[in-house]
């Protein structure tokens, strides 16, 4: 399965009513959304027709979170679900993902694209082949040394893959607070040491059973003021069921 498909999908299954898109392009799967709509990105060019309640804005995201108020285009409201696509480099990919959890609830969705390279030379930090995912993969690793909390799960969409990432806690600051010294670890000069395991897809999920999975009702039926804690136990016990063990989060299951 193509990932825009994966994405239209999971927007029929979580209903959001306020989606963040890093990284516009040409709009084509910001035109997935059918709620109100945040697209970022300096240089869009859209070429897809969009219908919905849409506010873009051409600056960079880091220029965007570093607003007095990032939430000022839902109305204070967090979003339900977001999809980073911007710059293809693990420390901007790093960084999106820590502005938009604080700007999330614990029962939204963050995907990122370009999880999967396929090939060294695909997932380089310096440009040099015409597919090209950059080397956002790194975040795996991230998330299991200072995030166990998170639940994430690698999806093998085609071409290059995408990464669920759910359990959020808008008030952890463990990234903020350790994101010199994990960039120091984990940022890494070419040719990228991708793990053997995402280069064939040894560890990723199918596209369709994680679409069948049972954790998208327990995001649904989640209140809005649900804590961390709270829906943790439900979620993981949902991962567990639907996709195996491995993917629920140590600290979900732990809860």
């Amino acid at each position: 399965m193509r990932y825009l498909p994966f994405l239209s999908a999971v927007h029929e299954l979580l209903e959001p009513q306020r989606y963040l898109e890093i990284g516009v392009r040409h709009g084509h799967s910001l035109a997935l959304a059918s709620c109100r709509a945040v697209g970022i990105d300096p240089a869009f060019t859209l070429s897809s027709e969009l219908d919905c309640d849409l506010a873009l804005f051409r600056t960079t995201s880091d220029e965007y979170f570093g607003r007095p108020d990032p939430l000022a285009a839902t109305g204070g409201k967090p979003f339900d679900l977001a999809f980073i696509d911007g710059l293809h480099l693990f420390e901007f990919a790093l960084r999106d993902f820590m502005h938009v959890e604080k700007h999330s609830s614990p029962r939204s969705v963050i995907v990122f694209d370009d999880m999967l390279p396929r090939t060294i030379d695909e997932a380089a930090r310096v440009r040099h082949t015409a597919a090209w995912t950059g080397d956002v993969y790194p975040v795996l690793a991230v998330f299991a040394k200072y995030r166990p909390d998170l639940v994430v799960i690698p999806v093998g969409t085609q071409p290059t893959g995408l990464l669920l990432v759910m359990g959020l806690d808008p008030a952890n600051t463990t990234l903020a607070d350790n994101y010199d010294a994990i960039i120091d670890e984990f940022r890494t000069a070419d040719p990228q040491p991708v793990p053997p395991e995402l280069l064939d897809r040894r560890t990723v999920v199918a596209p369709q059973r994680v679409l069948s999975a049972g954790f998208w009702q327990v995001l649904a039926n989640a209140a809005e003021d649900v804590s961390p804690a709270a829906l943790r136990p439900d979620l993981a016990r949902a991962v567990a069921a639907s996709v195996g063990a491995a993917f629920a989060s140590e600290g979900a299951a732990a809860s």
